[in-house]
């Protein structure tokens, strides 16, 4: 094997990110933004704290993507009812459409990426790929945060 599977792996990611970015970037988002949208919204109401650990992003630097995210309108802070210094992070009704464009883009890209596999080679692959992640979570640290990657 010429390539290692990481390396496959990682070299698509990379790829599929530049054209996801390209395609984001026409109808102004940037990568910062869609990725930050798209993590809260399989994680709304985290706390800033959290969310900064789910990006892999210092908290200062996510706090000014939300001060900027939340001047666009498309989220807004909340005090947290448990902790009074902590504000947990929420989406707009404004944000929906721009992530129901977003989305639309991944699968466009889905789609190119997949072309010429049938829809028993494409399920396959997904599987292989399932499974292959869980063997990583299985034999990360435990409290590793790759597990919640």
């Amino acid at each position: 094997m010429t390539d290692t599977f990481g390396f496959t792996l990682t070299e698509l990611s990379r790829l599929m990110r530049r054209g996801f970015d390209l395609r984001a970037r026409a109808i102004g988002v940037t990568r910062a933004q869609w990725h930050t949208l798209f993590m809260l919204s399989r994680n709304e109401g985290i706390n800033q704290g959290g969310l900064a650990d789910l990006l892999e992003v210092e908290p200062i630097t996510l706090c000014r993507m939300i001060d900027r995210l939340e001047e666009a309108g498309l989220v807004e802070r909340r005090a947290d009812p448990a902790d009074r210094r902590a504000w947990r992070i929420y989406l707009t009704e404004a944000s929906h459409p721009l992530l129901d464009k977003l989305r639309g883009l991944g699968v466009e890209m889905n789609e190119q990426a997949l072309a010429g596999l049938s829809h028993g080679e494409r399920d396959q692959l997904l599987a292989l790929l399932a499974r292959v992640r869980a063997n990583v979570i299985r034999e990360a640290p435990q409290g590793s945060e790759a597990i919640n990657g």
